[in-house]
């Protein structure tokens, strides 16, 4: 009796082993997307003036004003579905740390006004279509056509080395260069 037990005892934690090999997650939930500015990993938001949105790097989600409040979804509201987030300027916000980024959305708008650019910025990733991903439209931005979700934290992502120094002020003077 006792090698039948020890025998399914075996058996289990052969097929636990097995089980556990064969699971792999990537998980990138707060990591930079591929289009934000290189040189930021230790920032929360980045203000998209040409959309008048924010983007919290921390939990991937778009922020922006519709309906008479302010909405957290993954996705950018369907008007802006071709809006290159790989061009389109980025001010990174490094003087504010909570929940409500749009508390200075007023500032924000008057400051960085759509069409604003700052300094030269490089993301940390490249642009889709230029022969590193599966699309090959240059205004797919990798989203999904169905649901137009923006692909911010695509798997296989590198993080930037870079550091956030803030200062206590916006930093709309471009990435810092590694």
């Amino acid at each position: 009796m006792k090698t039948y037990i020890g025998i399914i005892i075996g058996m289990m934690m052969l097929f636990a082993a097995e089980t556990n090999a064969q699971i792999s997650v990537n998980v990138n939930i707060g990591s930079p997307p591929l289009w934000g500015p290189v040189g930021y990993t230790e920032v929360q938001y980045y203000y998209l003036p040409d959309v008048e949105a924010y983007y919290d790097v921390h939990t991937s989600m778009f922020i922006y004003y519709g309906g008479g409040v302010w909405m957290r979804r993954a996705y950018l509201p369907t008007r802006y579905r071709y809006y290159d987030l790989y061009s389109g300027y980025k001010v990174v916000l490094t003087d504010y740390s909570g929940n409500e980024p749009y508390i200075h959305f007023k500032n924000h708008k008057v400051k960085y006004f759509k069409g604003y650019k700052g300094g030269n910025q490089k993301t940390i990733g490249e642009k889709p279509g230029k022969g590193n991903n599966k699309s090959s439209s240059p205004s797919n931005n990798g989203r999904n056509k169905k649901s137009h979700k923006v692909n911010g934290n695509g798997a296989g992502q590198k993080k930037s080395n870079g550091g956030s120094k803030g200062g206590g002020k916006d930093n709309h003077g471009g990435g810092k260069k590694k």
